[in-house]
């Protein structure tokens, strides 16, 4: 490859990096093509979870977090990128096409690079400890970047309503026999390359979590139950294809900010998987100003809890081929 365009090696470390990205159920539902100057993102549309994200939302939250973790990744290692989003209007299926361009990282890039490794979805309960207001607003920022609203839930009424309609969902949920055997498909012992391994997911009262398979991450030891974790709603103008897109790269970029900052994070759909709880919050939290999209729980883990373990990728190859 020529000097203008990353050579093979560093290629495939950024895309490597690339699909560590955050995805729903762990189902990793993209396909990459590399071409002589471009790399081009595709939706794998039967990684789709027909119960969980009928509408292919959830897919294309997903597949925006690695692309996003894409342009991190390669700016890290000396490469900026340009994105195209939604190229081929013949194909809905291709997400974006990026080019490259030599480029200095800055320490911050780095840092950002390096969180994509530090990076892990905690589900367990986080501590009281405060998390100073100048980290929430270096997250709204990293998100504002994208083009993505976050609204800081703090207030309590709208943290009890929110609280509310995560309740309702799981209840929701657990009454649907094929949400539960589609959950179970993509959880627990069964989870290998993919899915939420048995080791990653919590026992939990915390009516944020969702209830996988066969739960065996111990609970972090927390004496004091007062949790001021901060509930972050990303949100956007519009609800179209391009808006979930760009939703899923602000999550990547609220989470990878977050961890520089030693922070512990977890993206949140399940409520807004259903739509009259997802028209419910954008009623009544975001007073119909804008389109909710993900949550990000977001905290401080116990100095005393053990590292959550790294969620399984597939092999690079399997979804890496030559355009």
């Amino acid at each position: 490859m020529s000097h203008s365009y990353p050579d093979q090696d560093t290629m495939r470390a950024a895309l490597a990096l690339a699909v560590r990205a955050p995805s729903v159920h762990n189902t990793q539902p993209w396909r990459w093509r590399v071409g002589d100057t471009t790399v081009h993102l595709y939706a794998d549309d039967t990684r789709q979870l027909p119960h969980a994200d009928p509408d292919g939302r959830d897919l294309l939250l997903s597949c925006g977090a690695a692309l996003h973790h894409l342009q991190v990744a390669a700016l890290g290692l000396g490469w900026e990128t340009e994105v195209h989003r939604l190229p081929n209007p013949t194909d809905p299926q291709h997400l974006a096409a990026v080019e490259f361009h030599p480029a200095t990282p800055t320490p911050e890039a780095e840092r950002l690079a390096r969180a994509i490794g530090q990076r892990h979805t905690d589900r367990r309960r986080f501590t009281s400890w405060e998390v100073p207001s100048t980290y929430v607003d270096a997250v709204v920022a990293a998100s504002a970047a994208t083009g993505v609203v976050v609204r800081d839930v703090d207030s309590a009424r709208d943290r009890a309503t929110l609280l509310r309609f995560f309740e309702r969902a799981a209840l929701e949920h657990a009454a649907d026999s094929s949400y539960g055997a589609e959950l179970a498909r993509w959880s627990g012992r069964h989870a290998a390359a993919e899915g939420v391994p048995a080791r990653n997911a919590v026992v939990a009262d915390d009516p944020t979590t969702r209830v996988f398979a066969s739960p065996t991450l111990p609970e972090a030891v927390i004496h004091d139950i007062d949790d001021t974790a901060r509930m972050l709603l990303l949100c956007t103008s519009s609800d179209d294809r391009l808006s979930r897109l760009r939703a899923g790269e602000a999550t990547s970029a609220v989470l990878l900010t977050a961890t520089t900052r030693g922070l512990a994070t977890c993206p949140l759909t399940e409520p807004l998987e259903l739509p009259d709880i997802r028209a419910g919050i954008r009623s009544e939290i975001l007073a119909d100003f804008g389109y909710p999209q993900v949550i990000v729980r977001m905290g401080w883990a116990a100095t005393s809890a053990d590292q959550v373990p790294a969620t399984p990728r597939r092999p690079l190859d399997d979804v890496v081929q030559p355009l």
